[in-house]
């Protein structure tokens, strides 16, 4: 695959008045590149709509241009200490390590490497040893997922060799080959684990887990290293000689070659996690250097933000958010803008992408690029490493396709005509932003990074907080912090479906790094593996916030229920009670949101009903409801978690009683008020017949009263 012409990230998504945002740009053109700033209003480049919308900022930031220069990137994750280790060798030289192979190749795959010596899976899966340009090899290939310990030794006299011994089987008898090789008298060089690094190249990256790996010369050891200590940095101390530094966050607090099921926390029994799993397709942070600099005026409002990029034939843009100084709100509406959810689905290569959708793409002029092609970009925690392993590690710190306006995430219904936009996360939350703008509401926005920091003064002087389509992934904190504003007379609108689903960590030394876990139950792209359902990160149980004792329904009235392919339906109001009306003033049919650029329907994809078992709020009032589809097309069903077996779920109800979207309204103890629509592809139909339709009636009614209140 070749690299992208004009491409580009940010070091930051969130800032303040004040602060400075980075920009990294790789361009293979000869030319300069200029860059322009706009304000986001719509990133939808449907032409049935209203179009990718974006209005001059260059009063903020005047058009400027850049040398274009080709910047690269080291995908592969691997361990090098931090010093060389300098020694004379007078009679042996002996390792010993500890790994658990994932993967064959025909590359090389380097477990250890020290000098010119090599300690190394062959293409043939076996393990081998190098000194020079010389090596053996041990002829019976290795079993993968299996824990092997490998030994080493070499003398000064020329004669080496290699073992292995399966810890899976203590029965199995040791395999060794011997040869001879000659060796270096004087060794001077760091030690790398999972990669071969030499002269500042990174290559034969090892796909796998590695565990005490120790190093003796002459009887002495030079160097050992226990795995398992500081699982929450990204480097290793020694037990003798220097620490480690982890390149490219390896995954962390995985089970070792000890565990044996008897503890599943690895804070608890640190001995049985004393591995760290490598892959070949490790990469959360280019690392590229910085082009050019923005620090955000004082009089600048808050929005999105677009730094347009060109070059040539060849364009790109980079998204940033901009909040107001904290204190210094100037609006009565505050949106919440989901950069840990856009950072987790961030390069998701779906499995029903099809080179047809790129038909659509050039047809509405749409943002050209998709990680289905450019794997080698970095994928997301809804893909796979190559070892099959599910990705747990998100970052914003590289190029992610899907943060692009005019990025389509796929299309359906089969027919280039169709209304549907296809679009999903920041493409689908600008429904929502245009909607604002047309409806003249003044806002302002945060982002979940700020108020992961922040906590509930980033959003206290606001009267109302909205979110957008899909806030999915949250930390303890961010619903710390909305739960404490409902709870203080603020008004929480839920515009989406699936949302403070899943629970997230972030990392103590890079901020923009996150971490999921996903055990047990769970509409999830993967498995997390026995005994790994606790996050290296911080150390806390990963997962669904279900089964951390904080259902969503806990904070909104409702949660995630039913998964179906991406079509809409119409809500059927539900409530006539008078003291209600005010939701529905202006709205004469029953049914709402028969339309719409999502799915085609206000309701739709992915819906959230009510449970009072997951719940202590009362007086929750069922607005308006929407049945999920009995269509095998569109392939509703019910979320794991619910599902006990293929006859019973665990409100022991029919199914056609749970497959629902409900829009819900109560208030809470303190003056706070919570509206919940219960379905993902709701803001997809505020933008239709130019926003003038019952759902975007419905909702300006719910607006008006929360900003009123």
């Amino acid at each position: 695959m070749k690299n992208i012409p004009l491409i580009g990230y940010s070091d930051k998504l969130s800032l303040r008045p004040g602060e400075t945002i980075s920009f990294k740009v790789s361009s293979t053109l000869k030319k300069s590149f200029s860059a322009s700033l706009k304000r986001s209003i719509s990133a939808d480049p449907n032409p049935k709509g209203i179009g990718i919308v974006e209005k001059d900022a260059s009063k903020y930031f005047k058009t400027s241009s850049f040398k274009s220069r080709e910047q690269s990137f080291n995908p592969g994750s691997y361990a090098i200490s931090e010093k060389p280790i300098k020694v004379s060798v007078k009679k042996n030289l002996n390792f010993s390590i500890i790994i658990f192979p994932t993967l064959f190749s025909s590359k090389k795959q380097t477990i250890l490497a020290f000098d010119n010596v090599e300690i190394y899976i062959n293409s043939k899966g076996s393990s081998a040893i190098r000194v020079g340009d010389k090596s053996i090899f041990i002829k019976e290939p290795l079993i993968l997922r299996t824990w092997y310990k490998i030994n080493v030794k070499i003398s000064l006299s020329g004669k080496v060799s290699i073992s292995q011994k399966s810890l899976k089987n203590k029965n199995e008898k040791i395999l060794i080959n011997n040869g001879k090789i000659s060796l270096k008298k004087i060794i001077s060089s760091k030690i790398s684990l999972a990669a071969n690094v030499s002269r500042e190249k990174i290559f034969n990256h090892f796909n796998g887990k590695i565990e005490s790996p120790i190093i003796n010369i002459d009887g002495k050891k030079i160097g050992e290293w226990d795995l398992s200590k500081n699982t929450s940095s990204t480097f290793v101390n020694s037990i003798k000689g220097p620490k480690l530094l982890l390149k490219n966050f390896p995954t962390r607090a995985v089970t070792g070659s000890k565990w044996d099921s008897s503890e599943m926390n690895w804070q608890h029994k640190p001995e049985h996690y004393a591995a760290i799993h490598f892959h070949e397709d490790d990469i959360y942070d280019f690392e590229w250097k910085t082009d050019f600099k923005f620090t955000i005026p004082k009089n600048m409002p808050s929005g999105i933000y677009v730094m347009r990029i060109s070059c040539e034939d060849y364009e790109d843009a980079m998204i940033f958010f901009v909040a107001p100084a904290i204190g210094k709100t100037k609006t009565k509406i505050c949106v919440l803008i989901s950069t840990f959810t856009y950072a987790i689905y961030g390069n998701h290569a779906r499995v029903d992408y099809k080179d047809s959708w790129l038909n659509r793409i050039k047809e509405w002029e749409a943002y050209p690029y998709n990680p289905v092609n450019y794997k080698k970009y970095g994928l997301s925690t809804y893909n796979y490493h190559s070892d099959g392993a599910g990705i747990c590690h998100a970052s914003h710190r590289r190029p992610l396709f899907n943060l692009r306006p005019g990025y389509i995430t796929l299309v359906t219904n089969g027919s280039s005509n169709s209304s549907c936009s296809g679009l999903r996360h920041f493409q689908a939350d600008s429904h929502l932003i245009s909607w604002l703008h047309n409806k003249d509401f003044e806002y302002e926005i945060i982002t979940d990074e700020q108020l992961h920091q922040d906590g509930f003064k980033a959003i206290k002087k606001y009267k109302t907080v909205i979110t957008g389509s899909h806030p999915e992934y949250h930390t303890k904190e961010t619903l710390d912090a909305l739960r404490e504003f409902r709870d203080n007379g603020g008004s929480l609108n839920y515009l989406g479906g699936n949302g403070f689903y899943w629970r997230i960590a972030i990392h103590k030394e890079n901020k923009s790094l996150l971490e999921i876990r996903r055990p047990e139950g769970g509409i999830r792209a993967w498995a997390s593996e026995p005994g790994e359902a606790y996050n290296a990160f911080d150390g806390t149980y990963g997962g669904l916030w279900r089964r951390s004792g904080r259902a969503p329904q806990e904070l909104v009235g409702i949660g995630f229920t039913a998964q179906g392919n991406f079509y809409g339906h119409p809500y059927e109001r539900k409530c006539f009670d008078k003291k209600f009306d005010w939701v529905f003033e202006g709205i004469k049919d029953n049914k709402i949101g028969d339309f719409g650029f999502s799915g085609n329907g206000a309701a739709g994809f992915e819906l959230d009903h009510i449970d009072s078992h997951l719940t202590s709020l009362k007086d929750i009032t069922l607005l308006a409801q929407s049945k999920a589809s009995k269509d095998p097309k569109e392939n509703f069903i019910l979320v794991p978690e619910s599902q006990l077996t293929h006859l019973s779920n665990i409100k022991h109800l029919p199914e056609e009683e749970i497959l629902q979207a409900d829009m819900v309204y109560f208030e809470v103890t303190g003056g706070g008020s919570v509206f919940s629509t219960g379905s993902i592809t709701f803001c997809g139909s505020l933008p239709w017949n130019k926003f003038n339709n019952n759902v975007s009636k419905l909702l300006e009614n719910i607006i008006n009263k929360s900003i009123k209140r």
